[in-house]
């Protein structure tokens, strides 16, 4: 009779704790449902909508010329040092002419030799053709044998060829010597253009080698700063939306107090490739920029930051940027069959509209009295802040904004909200950093 009582006694009590824990979980389902999410919203409104593409780069001056000696030998005079201003005409340069005065002595004595082997040629060639004349006649009177007459002609036409020889020697060593004397007049340098020195690499008492030797060493270089451009390195997933005639923003570095506005006027087909066959490969296209109001504080090789604006829609329906996520439900079911549709864009190319189909799509949350409802949206152009809407939206619905964790977690079609500004947010956070 105890034990029959004890299992009644055991029955009840596992009765009254599940009992306890159906209501406990009911109750915190309810409490879940009906939790209140704080959210920031912002209405829909028309605005106008400026794309850009942000890149990098330095720079640079429209013409840039570089200036080397044709001839070696020590600077004995510098007439121009870096930051001088400089007109065509100007003296930069003088070279030691001692080694080129050496070698136009060389020169000039091979060319007089050369002359003098032409006067010995030509005797020796007039000599042997009286020769050749006399043993012809003798040889038609048969007082001279074929045998000679043969070695006489050999003897002029050999003469003859040392003589063609002795012009060609000549002539040689006129070029030589008019080269000579050619580089010897380039030991003074003068400056080919009006412009800047942009760039000093020697200093006078040096010693520089001629271009006639390979490359030559560089001695400065003269700009025209009139003119100033920028070269940026463009993503290639970017430089396809930009087109000559672009308007572009630009920031100075050393000159961050000023933007300045500038003009795509050339874009390259050639890739810069860096890091190239590796998983850090990454390959820029240089855009060049054309600067409409070059400040006098700019110089050549300065690092810039280029905004280049690619399209501009004015009036259009726009939201914040940070309202717009995913479609949750469809990136769920994209995750689970992705190898499949993966496999299968790769066998055939015919469900490419099916591929665009299931990407996952735009969506945000639209503010409907104290709940929400999510609402897929067609998407255009965007700025740093806003978004265009081509679909999806009309002007003064009003959708939630912040936090990031509500608009891309926490909230679910027909969630409550509570509307809150950044700073009663700021508020709440700081009371409950406190507790």
């Amino acid at each position: 009779m105890a034990r029959k009582k004890s299992r009644k006694a055991l029955f009840i009590t596992l009765g009254v704790l599940l009992l306890m824990i159906v209501v406990i979980a009911g109750w915190y389902m309810s409490a879940k449902r009906d939790a209140v999410v704080f959210v920031s919203v912002e209405p829909v409104a028309k605005r106008t909508i400026i794309q850009t593409v942000n890149a990098i780069g330095k720079i640079q001056p429209e013409y840039m010329v570089k200036i080397s000696s044709e001839a070696s030998g020590e600077i004995i005079f510098l007439g121009a040092r870096d930051g001088d201003t400089v007109r065509r005409g100007d003296l930069l340069v003088r070279i030691q002419p001692d080694i080129m005065e050496t070698q136009l002595e060389q020169y000039r004595a091979s060319a007089d030799a050369a002359k003098s082997a032409i006067v010995v040629a030509k005797a020796e060639m007039d000599r042997t053709d009286a020769d050749l004349k006399r043993i012809s006649e003798l040889y038609k009177k048969e007082y001279a044998s074929r045998e000679e007459l043969d070695k006489s002609k050999a003897a002029y036409q050999s003469a003859a060829a040392r003589y063609t020889q002795a012009l060609a020697d000549h002539s040689r060593a006129l070029g030589a010597l008019k080269q000579t004397q050619a580089t010897a007049s380039r030991t003074t340098i003068m400056s080919p253009m009006e412009g800047v020195v942009t760039y000093l690499a020697v200093e006078q008492g040096e010693k520089v080698v001629g271009t006639a030797q390979m490359q030559g060493t560089e001695i400065m270089r003269i700009s025209n700063l009139n003119i100033m451009n920028v070269w940026v390195d463009v993503d290639e997933n970017d430089v396809a939306v930009i087109t000559l005639g672009d308007t572009a923003r630009i920031k100075v570095d050393a000159l961050a107090d000023t933007t300045y506005a500038g003009v795509v006027y050339e874009i390259s087909h050639s890739p810069k490739t860096t890091a190239a066959g590796t998983q850090e490969e990454v390959v820029n296209f240089q855009v060049r920029i054309r600067l409409l109001n070059p400040d006098p504080r700019m110089r050549p090789g300065m690092s810039v930051s280029a905004d280049i604006e690619t399209e501009t829609k004015a009036d259009v329906v726009a939201v914040p940027i940070q309202s717009v996520t995913v479609n949750r439900q469809d990136n769920v079911q994209q995750s689970n069959g992705q190898q499949s549709d993966d496999n299968a864009w790769r066998v055939t190319e015919r469900n490419a509209d099916a591929r665009k189909k299931a990407q996952p799509k735009s969506m945000v949350w639209v503010v409907k009295g104290s709940t929400v409802e999510s609402r897929v949206i067609e998407t255009g152009i965007s700025d740093q802040g806003f978004i265009e809407i081509i679909k999806g939206l009309t002007v003064g619905e009003k959708v939630v904004t912040a936090p990031y964790q509500a608009v891309s977690k926490l909230l679910t079609p027909g969630a409550k909200i509570r509307v809150e500004n950044s700073k009663d947010r700021k508020v709440r956070f700081d009371r409950m950093r406190q507790e």
